[in-house]
């Protein structure tokens, strides 16, 4: 078998995962298998029992999104997919030493020097054997980032999901079902972690839980886990129903409620998810700097009640998120589930199945395409699966695996108003051996066998957590470093503390910031002051469909002194921070600046804020001149770069689709006339053939009735064959020319094809658009002022005198001004 031509393979908006496979023969063919990039929009599902080669397609189906810069959030539950970081563009042994093991270098005789040496030139061959080069794993490379994050843990990098239960977002809001969607799957999350198993029709911890979330979300306002504990004792409401509130839940189980999820939050065993990036599917499929990630979170060291909780709230965000995108008919984003099974059963109904349902019914028309793996089809629901449009299927266990795939096989058939041959399809699956599998795909003509082609990242197995420590030991040092960098102060900002809190002006209210940030053992907590203002601007462009009111909450630290440019050193604070009334408990008090003892000050400083606001803050607007239109209000640089990436991914998707139509039309002209032309040689070379024998015979006739003493007609009839024969023979000649000069024009159509899909890949690259910036300022006239507070902002102490922030400042997406 010879190695596939790049070629035949390196396609606009095609993920190249193997080659076509005879079953029948037990060969691989020569035509790749190319898996159209948008398909995926309609979900996809990959079954095969251990060793069917599973993990290698559904990595190189990653690895291919990767190369179209699609990032992916991928769920890991045993540590597959770490593969995904070892890539070796030099596929040195030195790359692979590290993840071998020294029990498979015994096993195959060598040393585990040996043993790096083999499996490099393996990998490379294999690598090669496909038509894979060095340089497409680099670009793989520099196409994606790949982080692997663990929930709960310090292993990988930290994620949490308890600093807030965001509200929905507003457009969310009025909408009840979707609303009641995500309160209900939250808080069965949230009550399974605490070992409650709440239905929630009848469960009064579940209803009381849902009626505070959705009471304060209707107010704009978020609740922060903290904050839940005491609202759960003194909930912000009256009745519940019909019932009065103690009626419904007495004081005291509600209490015992509080206490029960405050233990948990408390104790030493679950700190770690407290500590970590903050839940975000932005975050997760785009890096700080706009680049595309495939981020792994590796679920394996979590219990089985973790795993729930944290998969539940993962995928609530994920239907919050896909409902602020724009609808799409191309490929945006990839959610991939390995092991779903235990997610999405059949019969029962964990806090998972609902937004995974959701997902599935709903996330096609926003470019999300849902991947999911399992080992064990009979454990999920199928009526579920027949939204579904792509299944590769491998080796099967048993026979009621076999049968679960083909009901999700019949019924995404019957959505799409497909024919099913259960039988053929059944006979199909029975002959599936290792790495060879069946695609079927709604969107084709019927479905194909391949075999899959060699995965880049390099197969090294379930990684552990030493391994997945030691992969992003670099990642998590640069966080560190970056950390300290921003948050460090020098040691004479420290000065001034006492234990009581200074006396502030007459009617200045005093606010305090909650600590986002866990802090470190032995440090004093230390508030700082600063000033505290709410706003709201009208920004408004009417050739941009711009029209906006934007909320925005002013903070400026006044460590030792009021700045001096005031307001322009100020920041937007991020919406995750929590305000109190009331401070905690074990603070120490920075003295209060000169300024700040004054309260005839205030006034002056909200003036100077409004002029500030006007002057400084703007709404940015995006524009592609290539693409003649604005990215959506609110949209950072990065976003509005995705935003037009989309559009140029959408518009090359559409052209491509209209100049594959403009030349099927052709080739499917021609190939129709080389059929044709192939059967006038048949026929041609027959009548040639009956001729040659027919003039044989009349010779040998001839020649006979010559010697019997025969008529010498005979003679002029074999010459007359003969000539018919020279015809016949010229006449094959002239169907084979007529053959070759359209194969010639075949060729000459699909080299045709080929440079214009080449110039249409330059033409509409999706990561090179240039973006113009528009900075719209404020209508001074709508310009909303709210009152000033006196805020006191948590700080920590460290032994060398350094202080750090224990929040999260930054509202990124405010209206930018000068401090930012």
């Amino acid at each position: 078998m010879t190695a596939p031509d790049p070629d035949s393979f390196e396609k606009l908006a095609s993920f190249y995962l193997g080659r076509q496979y005879d079953l029948a023969r037990g060969k691989t063919l020569d035509p790749v298998l190319l898996y159209d990039a948008k398909d995926l929009c309609t979900h996809a599902m990959c079954v095969g029992m251990t060793g069917s080669g599973k993990t290698g397609l559904c990595l190189s189906l990653l690895e291919e999104a990767g190369l179209d810069s699609i990032p992916a959030i991928c769920v890991d539950p045993k540590g597959d997919l770490a593969n995904l970081m070892l890539t070796f563009p030099d596929l040195s042994a030195e790359d692979f030493r590290p993840w071998l093991d020294q029990s498979d270098a015994t096993r195959h005789g060598q040393t585990i020097d040996q043993y790096a040496l083999s499996t490099a030139k393996r990998w490379k061959e294999g690598l090669a054997s496909w038509g894979q080069s060095p340089d497409r794993i680099r670009r793989f490379q520099q196409s994606v980032n790949v982080k692997i994050y663990t929930p709960g843990s310090q292993i990988g990098l930290p994620l949490t999901v308890l600093k807030s239960l965001d509200s929905p977002p507003p457009g969310m809001i009025d909408n009840p079902e979707a609303v009641n969607e995500l309160v209900t799957g939250t808080v069965s999350a949230l009550l399974t972690l605490l070992g409650i198993n709440a239905d929630p029709l009848v469960s009064p911890e579940h209803i009381l839980i849902s009626t505070i979330l959705l009471h304060q979300w209707r107010l704009g306002q978020k609740v922060g886990v903290a904050n839940l504990i005491r609202l759960i004792s003194s909930p912000p409401i009256d009745r519940i129903g019909v019932m009065d509130l103690d009626s419904f839940m007495p004081g005291s189980e509600r209490t015992k409620l509080a206490m029960r999820l405050n233990n948990l939050l408390a104790s030493p065993a679950f700190a770690s998810w407290l500590e970590g990036e903050p839940l975000s599917i932005d975050r997760l499929l785009y890096a700080e700097d706009g680049k595309p990630q495939l981020s792994v979170i590796s679920i394996a060291h979590l219990s089985d009640s973790e795993r729930m909780f944290f998969v539940t709230i993962l995928l609530q965000e994920l239907v919050s998120w896909m409902r602020q995108q724009s609808g799409t008919s191309s490929l945006r984003s990839i959610f991939y589930m390995d092991e779903v099974a235990g997610y999405f059963p059949p019969v029962a109904n964990p806090p998972s199945k609902a937004p995974m349902l959701t997902l599935l019914k709903q996330a096609r028309a926003y470019g999300l395409g849902i991947t999911l793996a399992t080992q064990n089809p009979v454990d999920l629901d199928y009526k579920g699966l027949s939204n579904i449009g792509t299944w590769f299927l491998g080796r099967l266990q048993t026979e009621r695996d076999k049968a679960r795939v083909l009901e999700g096989l019949e019924g995404a058939a019957a959505t799409n108003g497909q024919k099913f041959d259960r039988a053929e399809m059944e006979q199909t699956l029975a002959a599936l051996g290792n790495r060879v599998f069946l695609m079927n795909n709604v969107h084709d003509d019927g479905p194909v066998t391949f075999q899959t082609r060699w995965a880049m990242s390099y197969l090294a197995g379930p990684m552990g957590q030493d391994q997945i420590r030691q992969l992003m030991h670099e990642h998590k040092l640069e966080i560190d470093n970056q950390t300290a960098s921003v948050d460090s102060l020098p040691k004479s900002a420290t000065g001034g503390f006492c234990e009581q809190p200074p006396v502030v002006p007459t009617n200045i209210e005093e606010r305090f910031l909650v600590a986002t940030k866990r802090p470190r053992l032995g440090t004093q907590l230390v508030y700082r002051p600063a000033l505290l203002v709410h706003a709201s601007m009208h920004f408004v462009r009417s050739s941009a469909d711009l029209d906006q009111w934007i909320d925005t909450t002013r903070l400026l630290t006044c460590a030792d002194s009021v700045p001096e440019d005031l307001w322009q050193s100020s920041i937007a604070l991020s919406a995750d921070v929590e305000i109190e009334t009331r401070p905690a408990e074990g603070m120490l008090y920075s003295t209060l600046p000169d300024d700040l003892i004054n309260g005839a000050n205030y006034k002056s400083f909200l003036t100077k804020l409004k002029n500030y606001l006007y002057r400084h803050c703007f709404a940015t607007l995006y524009k592609s001149p290539s693409l003649k239109g604005y990215a959506p209000a609110e949209s950072t640089e990065q976003q509005a770069a995705r935003f037009f990436a989309q559009l140029r991914r959408e518009q090359r998707d559409l052209e491509t689709e209209k100049l594959r139509e403009k030349y099927r039309k052709k080739i499917d002209s021609l190939e129709k006339k080389l059929r044709t032309a192939e059967e006038r040689i048949d026929r041609e070379a027959n009548q040639y053939e009956s001729a040659s024998r027919s003039t044989l015979l009349s010779a040998a006739s001839s020649l006979f009735g010559a010697f019997m003493g025969g008529r010498k007609g005979g003679v002029m009839t074999v010459a007359r064959g003969l000539n018919r024969t020279s015809q016949q023979k010229d006449d094959v000649r002239r169907a084979e020319r007529a053959r070759d000069l359209l194969k010639d024009d075949l060729r000459d159509l699909e080299r045709e094809l080929q440079e214009e899909l080449e110039q249409m890949t330059v033409k509409t690259d999706p990561s090179d658009i240039p973006i113009e910036s528009i900075e719209v300022p404020p209508r001074k006239s709508d310009l909303r002022i709210g009152e000033i507070y006196l805020a006191w902002t948590p700080w920590q102490i460290f032994e060398n005198g350094n202080m750090m922030a224990l929040y999260d400042g930054l509202d990124e997406g405010a209206p930018k001004g000068p401090a930012q």
